[in-house]
């Protein structure tokens, strides 16, 4: 699993009439569509905490208060192909619980269903985070994942390892290490414990 996990799962975008942006745990990709050939000198961009501010060749493209705060000397911006600028800012919050709802506090908001999206990403990256040693990016959650909470039912298209059997017992309600006892030793003829 060398890719980042938004790679192989890929992201959930809310589209602006100046590009998108979209969410992982930890940062915040702004994508401006600028006109071909723009150059470096051309753009205009601050980075603070709680503001962004762009402008291409004196035209103010975005501004406002950020939803969220960020760490503001972690925030960069890169000119790509002369047609877009890719901003990064980092998340001062990050876990799944703190899923930006909008971009800006008063602008460019995900509607419902990509809300619901990026909320079910950002969980299941953080159940990535938790389990390193499986892969979360084809599966699929339902139940109470919003705010980052727990999980209640997941299914994947693909094995969550190659031929390796596995069992989450969190994942399955009384099931966790709290809920069973302990096996007996094989071979002692009796049967296993009884579940209450």
């Amino acid at each position: 699993m060398s890719a980042p996990f938004e790679e192989r799962s890929g992201v959930v975008p809310c589209g602006t009439p100046w590009g998108q942006w979209y969410q992982t745990l930890e940062e915040v990709f702004i994508e401006v569509q600028v006109p071909p050939g723009t150059r470096a000198q051309d753009i205009q961009c601050g980075l603070q905490s709680r503001h962004v501010a762009l402008s291409v060749g004196g035209r103010e493209i975005l501004k406002g208060k950020l939803f969220d705060s960020t760490i503001a000397d972690e925030g960069t911006w890169t000119l790509e192909d002369r047609k877009m600028v890719r901003i990064v800012l980092t998340k001062t919050k990050r876990d799944a619980a703190n899923c930006w709802t909008s971009l800006l506090e008063s602008e460019y908001a995900a509607d419902p269903w990509v809300q619901d999206q990026m909320q079910r990403k950002l969980t299941l990256e953080r159940f990535q985070k938790e389990n390193p040693g499986f892969d979360f990016s084809g599966a699929e959650i339902s139940g109470n994942y919003t705010k980052g909470g727990d999980l209640q039912s997941w299914s994947c298209e693909e094995p969550l390892t190659a031929g390796v059997p596995f069992f989450l017992p969190w994942l399955v309600p009384g099931t966790g290490p709290a809920d069973t006892k302990a096996p007996q030793e094989a071979g002692s003829g009796s049967a296993p414990p009884a579940r209450d």
